[in-house]
């Protein structure tokens, strides 16, 4: 479709410029469209911008939201599911992360993740989601409440998934490789596993020194 396609092009074109340096012009173009077309559908270019966010995060719901499996209301009840959904959860993501699909998202999200706006509020309707979820998963499976230093410790194992996108030419230079390969893949996704569990059991520990 004409509308999907003048979407994915503005993806790349305000992840690359921003909200102020891309050319409405110059999207309608590679799109193969006509200006009027844009203000027709979206009335500006903020219009189109928060578009874009919603267009992507569409994408991620149909990408993340089906890894939580939220139907699934066992692992909120046994702390050994809600560890393993925890570690399945991560290395879904990672891998995830590390392929190529995420990478036309990637710029426009972290222009957003520096400078929260509008489109940030639409795009976080998911990863409200997945970290909210996280957080309740990390609550049962170390028996702390369901507060600040809980929901903390969630995004924070989160972002050892989401990183290896926004960090990726580090991750790169640090192994020393032109790409990532499944090897590689494979050994990041143990060393998250390890990571996890070390977390995890501190926060055990925590709870448990205080009951």
């Amino acid at each position: 479709m004409v509308q999907d396609q003048l979407l994915d092009i503005a993806i790349r074109e305000f992840g690359e410029k921003g909200l102020d340096g891309a050319s409405t012009r110059g999207i309608a173009g590679a799109a193969g469209t006509a200006m009027s077309s844009i203000t027709y559908h979206y009335g500006s270019k903020q219009g189109l911008y928060l578009a874009v966010a919603d267009h992507i995060a569409e994408q991620m719901a149909r990408e993340m939201l089906p890894v939580l499996n939220l139907e699934d209301q066992s692992p909120l009840k046994d702390p050994a599911a809600a560890r393993a959904k925890i570690h399945h959860i991560l290395c879904a993501f990672a891998e995830r992360m590390m392929g190529e699909k995420s990478a036309s998202w990637s710029m426009f999200i972290m222009r957003e993740q520096l400078h929260p706006g509008a489109a940030f509020d639409r795009l976080y309707t998911v990863m409200g989601q997945v970290l909210d979820y996280l957080a309740a998963l990390v609550s049962v499976t170390t028996g702390a409440p369901l507060e600040e230093r809980v929901r903390l410790a969630a995004f924070l194992l989160a972002t050892q998934a989401f990183s290896l996108r926004s960090a990726r030419g580090a991750l790169l230079r640090v192994a020393d490789l032109a790409a990532i390969d499944a090897t590689f893949a494979a050994s990041i996704t143990n060393l998250i596993s390890i990571s996890t569990d070390a977390m995890l059991d501190r926060l055990s520990a925590e709870r448990q020194e205080t009951a």
